[in-house]
């Protein structure tokens, strides 16, 4: 019968070719992983770029919407300019009408210097109304731009007299 003892093998180091077997298959493996990473970085860039090219698209239209609705406002805004600007030398005509036809009436209860006061009042109304009438919306505009440039103050002050005029109006209602 022969010998079967076991000795064991004090050698702990693996052999050579497992090493050289494990080392390959690491670098196949950091391969395969770098890889997918840049297949994964391609892909990332790839919808990054679909994305930025919807939303460049999805602005470019939100801006043409935008100017056409405000060009669409500008126009709305001009035509109640307009209507307002007739209907305000409107009344200031009707206005100077009644200044002038109670011109007489003044005369005989005031005075004639008194009926000339009114006389007066209502030719300085009837012209203010005929030349805003005459006058473009925009240049309405300008004239409003120098006066406010040269006299910021009574601009202020006028502002302010008119918007407490139109809060105490609105109010009672």
């Amino acid at each position: 019968m022969a010998d079967t003892t076991f000795t064991p093998n004090d050698d702990l180091t693996p052999d050579p070719t497992a090493k050289t077997a494990a080392k390959g298959h690491f670098a196949k493996a950091v391969e395969e992983a770098k890889a997918g990473a840049q297949a994964l970085g391609k892909e990332a860039q790839e919808r990054a770029s679909e994305v930025r090219d919807k939303l460049a698209q999805q602005k470019d239209d939100l801006s043409a919407k935008s100017r056409e609705k405000s060009s669409e406002a500008k126009d709305i805004a001009y035509e109640y300019a307009a209507q307002g600007k007739a209907k305000a030398t409107e009344g200031m005509q009707k206005f100077g009408k009644l200044v002038e036809d109670n011109a007489a009436m003044i005369d005989e209860k005031l005075g004639v210097q008194y009926g000339n006061y009114a006389r007066s009042a209502a030719a300085t109304i009837n012209d203010t109304a005929s030349k805003i009438d005459e006058k473009s919306l925009e240049d309405m505009g300008e004239d409003v731009k120098t006066f406010v440039r040269e006299k910021p103050a009574l601009a202020v002050g006028i502002a302010a007299g008119v918007g407490f005029m139109l809060a105490r109006l609105f109010r009672r209602r």
